[in-house]
């Protein structure tokens, strides 16, 4: 017995609609290989940081999601590089940073760690252009 044809004007299952079209939104975007090595990145990065106005989980957190957002968007896995790229966009790594960019990078930070919308909105505030460090 042959087998039916496929019903005209049918939806197709919901796995095979596909990926959005459109990465231009906030919360979107492409997510690159491997993700996860950012977090061990930065977790071997700030390890030996003084860092008193941030707390350690969520400037970790924060750096590790920077550095897989600037490897994503040059389509590859996280580096160190892009890790140093996400610290010294707030002048983590400066020994003696301007009082101003402590207080703002210490609200910024704040609680990102623990929340998955905060730490996208974090991620979504900061341009590509500013952490490929073309923004001039």
């Amino acid at each position: 017995m042959p087998t039916a044809g496929p019903e005209i004007g049918r939806p197709k299952k919901a796995g095979l609609l596909g990926a959005p079209s459109d990465d231009s939104g906030l919360g979107r975007g492409t997510t690159g290989p491997d993700g996860g090595y950012a977090l061990t990145l930065a977790e071997r990065a700030v390890h030996d940081l003084r860092v008193d106005d941030i707390d350690h989980h969520d400037l970790v957190v924060g750096v590790a999601a920077l550095a897989a957002k600037r490897a994503a968007f040059v389509g590859r896995g996280p580096s160190i590089g892009d890790v140093h790229a996400a610290l010294d966009l707030f002048d983590i790594r400066d020994p003696h940073p301007a009082p101003e960019v402590v207080e703002a990078r210490a609200t910024l930070f704040a609680g990102i760690g623990h929340s998955y919308f905060a730490t996208r909105a974090f991620v979504d505030a900061v341009s590509n252009d500013d952490l490929l460090g073309t923004n001039d």
